[in-house]
Formats: structure tokens, C-alpha cells, sequence
């Protein structure tokens, strides 16, 4: 069993694409975990996807062995954490398993939106922050600008602030002998009763649920029973293991220990991150503070293009929720779509990448409704005298009855957006369209500033951040939290094709905005929806009032045409006549919706 005092847990946290799982590449290299022939870049993410796009989804830990400058041999436990602010909860868990961490700051990009976010769950967690620049090699890096804004950022001198470029591997080596100094070892009792953060799991499909954990105090040994402490549920530690790339068994794990623990745990939602695990016989009372229950936050309707998909899209839903206890799914029907699930997902960006994976990893072709967000609605039926009772509406389909709507609820969140001074005029513009509410604005340093708004999530799950970019020329970045839920005047608005509503269309939206989104609305689905032999309406109601209207012409056939001569009544008839079918045809003809319009309402804003 390892000396705790020769251990070190920490992490490296960043803003996207600063180099973080570069870094852990070098880490990895220099402690010789890994061999030069079997390296390849971003070892620790093994998702394709997470390569090509240069992010981290899933968190992952790995164990090296470093012999320091002092010829003592350390234990560093680097626990790698997702960038993206869908994932900030598995963040905050995976620094609490962690006594310092590595604030890695690219030094061409300067300080953005999510370091300043990550930097602030670093510090409630009191972590010991560890100062770095990455990518001092580039001829744009300006490393003693962006070193003085870290030290007005956390107060870390200037000068000390260490410079490496993770691509090289310069100033890593100073890195990790700064790691051994700085990183305090961890505190725990091995001989207290059990009690281990879990900060990620897996699925094995031969094994069930791999927990990945950090022990806090207390020893648990291989054949021992354990006990989640959320749910109360009991298996026993079947497996015990340190993880270098690969799973190494162990006998028991101990304070200060990172590892992982199999005890055939067949469901995932079995173990929740930021849950505590303590032992069947005089466990620990108290769980490790901060847990919380994941809840999605966006939601949109999945549907297979071929209705005969359908069971094969459960069946990739069911794959993919055992790697992801935060994807939740249920039926549900549309009349215009057919059988398909009302899918939960904590942002826009898992929402993105749950969609690839569906595409990629079982070619599945998908059709998406628009992303909504869950409301709170205040009903009550008329002549009631309570209060009425509050209703979850997560589809703008179980939107209750206009006339029995008190008050609507909507979540509202505190967005940081951290932009070049020369873009500040153009994102306030932009956040004051969104709704925004102004909070505040504070300078990082001569060039760059923070602005905090306080925005509806409903705003920011459409094309919010497409926008940012394009309106600040990809310079600002943009971080969020939700805060808390507010009244606001928000109305359904449906559309309806040859007077008949589309569900699949319907969206939630406020009174203010209503106008404007339902003509574009329907101007799009005018070009988009193909002329029929009649005369087609398409309208955007509120309740029964229509807001905006367009007509799809209907096809026309020239019926005069074998008409050469003759007087002008025979012209008049031929053309009632065909009035008439056409009438006939409205009453029983049906309008088949291409796929392309269900799409219209999120790219409905490019005008």
C-alpha cells in the first residue's frame, strides 16, 4: 500500500481547445506510463469524436508513477475532466476527488469564459491552483500580457506564473516537480469507516457498472460489501483496481487511493456521480457533501425517418443511457412524425453529440423536433379558489388549455461572456434581443471584458451561441449556470397546415416575440412545402388567434386550353368546374410535410 504522503491527486482544467488533453499526453510520456510507439494524440480520449473535435466528453483517470528529482517516487492520480459547460456538475465532482489543480491557459487565446468558470470550482472546493501557459511556441502567444491578467485573475505572481507548450513538452518537466511541491498529499484515516466519491462510471457489458472512485477514508478490500449511500443499494466489491490506461487489480484500496470497483452492478443509474459509497458493516453516517441528482435541462422529440427503425432507435437509446445515467428518454407520438421519444439531455452540446453517435455508431437516420426547456405552468380550472397546482411541461404539446394558464414559469440562467473590447456594443445588442437582464461588466484586463447577463435558457438553446460567435468574429466565449425559475408571459404558438395543426411545429414562446416568429415561420414553410392541387394555408395561431398566415398557391392546369373559339361562357364554365374539384379536393385532401420543414424552425433565425 502506497505512503499517502508520496501521493497526488489533481486534475487540469481549461476553456476548450487550450490543450488540456495535449498536456495529460506529455504527463503521460514523461512519467513513462505510456511507450513513444504506442502514443497517439489525445491518449485519454477514446472516442472519435472527442478527437475530432479536439474536446473531452467523458472524464477519465489515469495512474503514473514519477521518480522526482529527489530520487523519491511519487503516485500522481491525474483525473482528466470534460471542458464543456454541459458537464459542469462531473466537473465540480471530479475536482472534489482532486487537492490541486492545473489552470491551464492557452497564452495566443488569453482567459476565457470557462477557465474563469472551472477557476471558481476550483476555489470553492479550496484546491490548491497551480498557474500554467500553454502554447508559449506559437508566434501569436503574448505569455507576460496574458500572465499579468492570471495574476489579477487569482494573484499569482507574474513571474512565477510557470510557461510550457504541451505540443513540445517544454517547462513540462518543471511541471511535474511543481506538482510534488505545491499539490498537497491527501489527508485521510484508513482505519475511519469507508466513505468514496464516485466521480464517473461505465458500462462493461460483461461486468455491468465500473465504478471509477476516490477513497476519502477507510479501506475497502476485495469481497467486501459496500453500500451507495444515495439509494441504499448493496453489492458487493467483486474487483479492485488502479487505473493506468488499463485496469491493474489490487487486493484493496485506501485514503488518498484513485481507482475503480466492479460489483456487478447491472444498471448504471445505480451509480450516480457525486455519490458516496461506504461499507455494509459500520459504515460511515455522513455522505461527502455536494451531491445532487443530474437533471436534463433540454429536451427535443427523436424520430426515425423509417417508422420501422423505431425499436432499433430504443435499442441505441437503451446503449447509449448505460454509458450516460444524464440521457433520459420516453415514448411519445406525433401526428405528423409517427412513433419516437421525448429524449432529456443537459445541453445543447450533449444534444449534439448524442445525435452524431445515433448517426455514426448504429446508422440510424434521425429526425429532430425544436429543443425546448422545461416549464413550470400555474393552472387552475374557473371558479376555483386555491392557489391552482403547477404543471411540468417539457413539449409544447402538454401545454395546458390557453384559458386555464395562471402564471408560466421559465428557468432562467447567468450567462459570462468574455469578449474583446471592440465586440462589447454588438453582444449587449445581442443579449438585449435574447431578453437578456444586464448584470454587470467588469475588465480582465486593457483589452479584454467579462459581461454578466442574466438570460432565459429558452433564448440560448436556439442558435445563441452560433450568433455569439458570428457577431463577435469567433473571438468571445460564452459560460452559463442556471439560477432559478421565472414568471414570464410565454405562449404556445401553433402552426397549422390547411387548417389543421402540425404538433411536430408547435413551439413555446413569448408574447412579444410571438408575431415575428410566427411569420417567418410561415414564410419558411411556404418555400419549403411543395404546391398541391389546391390552395394550401399555413398559418401560426395563439389559442384561436391566427398571428400569421400564408397561402401555398395550388398547382394550375390550363382547362381552357382546347378552347380555340366560340363564345366566352364555355371558358367561364370549364373554369367553375375546376373550382369546384379543387374545393372538393381541399375538404379530403391531406398535405404530406417534407422533413426539411421540421428543420425550419432552428434555422428559421439565418434570415
Amino acid at each position: 500500500m502506497p505512503d499517502q504522503s508520496k501521493i497526488r491527486n489533481f486534475c487540469i482544467i481549461a476553456h476548450i481547445d487550450h490543450g488540456k488533453s495535449t498536456l495529460a499526453d506529455r504527463l503521460l510520456e514523461r512519467t513513462g506510463t505510456i511507450s513513444e510507439r504506442d502514443m497517439q494524440e489525445q491518449t485519454l480520449d477514446d472516442m472519435d469524436l472527442e478527437r475530432e473535435r479536439g474536446i473531452t466528453i467523458k472524464s477519465h483517470a489515469v495512474r503514473m508513477t514519477y521518480k522526482a528529482q529527489d530520487g523519491e517516487e511519487y503516485i500522481f492520480n491525474l483525473i482528466d475532466t470534460p471542458g464543456h459547460v454541459d458537464f459542469t456538475y462531473e466537473v465540480s465532482r471530479a475536482l472534489k476527488a482532486c487537492e490541486g489543480v492545473i489552470l491551464l491557459v492557452d497564452a495566443a487565446q488569453g482567459i476565457e469564459a470557462q477557465t474563469i468558470s472551472n477557476l471558481y470550482l476550483a476555489l470553492e472546493q479550496d484546491l490548491e491552483i497551480i498557474p500554467v501557459l500553454n502554447k508559449v511556441d506559437l508566434p501569436v502567444a503574448q505569455p507576460d500580457v496574458i500572465a499579468q491578467s492570471l495574476e489579477d485573475l487569482i494573484g499569482e505572481p507574474a513571474e512565477d506564473i510557470l510557461a510550457v507548450s504541451a505540443k513540445t513538452g517544454t517547462g513540462v518537466d518543471d511541471l511535474l516537480e511543481m506538482i510534488i511541491d505545491r499539490v498537497p498529499p491527501p489527508s485521510g484515516d484508513p482505519d475511519a469507516p469507508l466513505r468514496a466519491l464516485i466521480f464517473d462510471s461505465v458500462y462493461d457489458s460483461y461486468r455491468g457498472s465500473v465504478v471509477y472512485a476516490r477513497i476519502f477514508d477507510g479501506t475497502l478490500s476485495q469481497g467486501e460489501g459496500m453500500e451507495f449511500m444515495s439509494n441504499k443499494k448493496r453489492y458487493d466489491a467483486e474487483e479492485l483496481g488502479t487505473l493506468r490506461l488499463g485496469r491493474q487489480k489490487v487486493d484493496k484500496l485506501s485514503a488518498g487511493d484513485v481507482g475503480y470497483i466492479i460489483g456487478s452492478v447491472k444498471d448504471v443509474q445505480d451509480t450516480r456521480v457525486g455519490d458516496t459509497i461506504t461499507t455494509e458493516k459500520n459504515g460511515a453516517t455522513e455522505p461527502i457533501p455536494g451531491f445532487k441528482e443530474v437533471k436534463p435541462m433540454v429536451f427535443s422529440g427523436i424520430y426515425p425517418t423509417d417508422t420501422d427503425d423505431f425499436e432499433d432507435l430504443r435499442s441505441a437509446l437503451d446503449k447509449l443511457q448505460l454509458n450516460d445515467a444524464s440521457l433520459t428518454y420516453e415514448p411519445e407520438t406525433s401526428a405528423a412524425l409517427g412513433y419516437g421519444f421525448r429524449v432529456g439531455f443537459l445541453g445543447l452540446l450533449h444534444m449534439e453529440i448524442i445525435q452524431e453517435r445515433l448517426d455514426r455508431e448504429f446508422g440510424l437516420d434521425i429526425i429532430t423536433t425544436v429543443p425546448n426547456v422545461e416549464y413550470r405552468v400555474k393552472v387552475s380550472k374557473p371558479g376555483e379558489e386555491d392557489d391552482g397546482n403547477i404543471v411540468t411541461v417539457d413539449n409544447p404539446e402538454e401545454m395546458p388549455h390557453y384559458g386555464d394558464i395562471d402564471e408560466v414559469y421559465e428557468p432562467y440562467i447567468r450567462a459570462d461572456i468574455i469578449t474583446p473590447s471592440d465586440y462589447i456594443g454588438n453582444l449587449i445588442q445581442l443579449c438585449e434581443d435574447r431578453r437578456g437582464e444586464y448584470v454587470e461588466q467588469r475588465w480582465l484586463d486593457t483589452e479584454r471584458v467579462s459581461l454578466v447577463y442574466e438570460l432565459p435558457l429558452a433564448e440560448i438553446v436556439f442558435d445563441f451561441y452560433d450568433t455569439l460567435k458570428s457577431v463577435s468574429r469567433g473571438y468571445a466565449s460564452f459560460d452559463y449556470e442556471f439560477i432559478e425559475y421565472r414568471q414570464s408571459d410565454l405562449v404556445k404558438l401553433t402552426i397549422l397546415i390547411n387548417e389543421d395543426p402540425v404538433d411536430a411545429l408547435s413551439t413555446i414562446v413569448h408574447r412579444d416575440s410571438a408575431y415575428e416568429i410566427g411569420r417567418k415561420l410561415t414564410k419558411k414553410l411556404k418555400e419549403l412545402i411543395p404546391k398541391q392541387m389546391f390552395e394550401v394555408p399555413v398559418q401560426a395561431s395563439i389559442g384561436r388567434r391566427v398571428v400569421a398566415r400564408e397561402t401555398i398557391r395550388a398547382q394550375k392546369k390550363n382547362v381552357t386550353a382546347k378552347c380555340y373559339g366560340g363564345d366566352i361562357t364555355r371558358k367561364r364554365k370549364l373554369w367553375e368546374k375546376q373550382k369546384q374539384g379543387k374545393k372538393r379536393m381541399k375538404q379530403v385532401g391531406s398535405v404530406d410535410v417534407p422533413q426539411e420543414a421540421f428543420l425550419a424552425v432552428l434555422s428559421m433565425n439565418d434570415d
